[in-house]
């Protein structure tokens, strides 16, 4: 039986771009509605006019619990409801521990768990209040399942992403809400050119260098593609995976085993 999300309605942080633009396009395929929130209002907006009926667009800076608040509250308001929420607003930051800095720190906690803590905390209220149950998906990273050397700050905020997942879903599936995780490889999305170009810097490679070495490396044979994850993202978000609770699935071309 194809899944189906007929009916559904759904919430995706930073989904102007790149793997969130890409599961806002699958889940209206699929029959959902979907509300694109991203700090880049305009972008969303654009993206939504694209994606046709059924797609909206909400600001939302997931670092501040009140834009959180609005932005959920604006999603209802557009949707009637939200069921499926994934939380893929993220950011990343890279730097030898010597050189990490407060202020890079906080900000990429504030965005990395922060936001993906308060977001699902406040869907997850609209949820139980409505008492019929839903989604919610988190996206961590292969650097949530290891330590990297220059990568420590951004793994710590995806390990805690995967710890999040645990709890919450254990805490919240008693109100029928399932809380799972998808744990991405390497993705060429928007965020690798920031990623290649920091790389470049600390390991004094050329710019491109390390994207064409990660994506050499994944058994599949090249990096993944936003396209790649949104299977896992309509399972998760289907009735199909009513039954699965509390648990992060790498999607990743085989470049992590847990």
């Amino acid at each position: 039986m194809p899944f189906n999300l007929k009916g559904k309605t759904a919430l995706i942080t930073g989904g102007a771009r790149g793997i969130g633009k890409a599961f806002a396009k699958s889940y209206l395929e699929y029959g959902a509605k979907v509300c694109i929130a991203d700090i880049d209002f305009d972008q969303a907006q654009k993206v939504a006019d694209a994606l046709g009926e059924n797609a909206y667009a909400v600001y939302l800076d997931v670092s501040r619990k009140e834009s959180i608040d609005d932005a959920v509250r604006d999603s209802i308001r557009l949707l009637g409801s939200v069921n499926i929420l994934i939380n893929n607003a993220a950011i990343f930051t890279l730097a030898p521990i010597s050189e990490i800095t407060e202020e890079d720190f906080h900000r990429c906690f504030d965005v990395n768990v922060f936001g993906t803590l308060f977001t699902l905390q406040v869907v997850a209220k609209h949820m139980i209040e409505v008492g019929k149950g839903g989604k919610i998906i988190n996206l961590s990273s292969q650097a949530g399942r290891r330590g990297e050397a220059l990568v420590g700050v951004y793994c710590a905020s995806k390990a805690a992403v995967i710890s999040l997942t645990q709890s919450a879903g254990l805490d919240l599936i008693q109100y029928g809400i399932n809380v799972n995780g998808i744990s991405p490889g390497v993705v060429d999305s928007d965020m690798w050119d920031q990623v290649d170009s920091l790389f470049a810097k600390y390991e004094n490679k050329p710019l491109g260098q390390k994207k064409q070495e990660v994506g050499k490396a994944v058994p599949y044979g090249r990096m993944g593609l936003p396209k790649d994850l949104t299977g896992m993202a309509v399972f998760l978000a289907s009735d199909e995976s009513d039954y699965i609770v509390a648990q992060t699935f790498n999607v990743d071309g085989g470049n992590w085993m847990s």
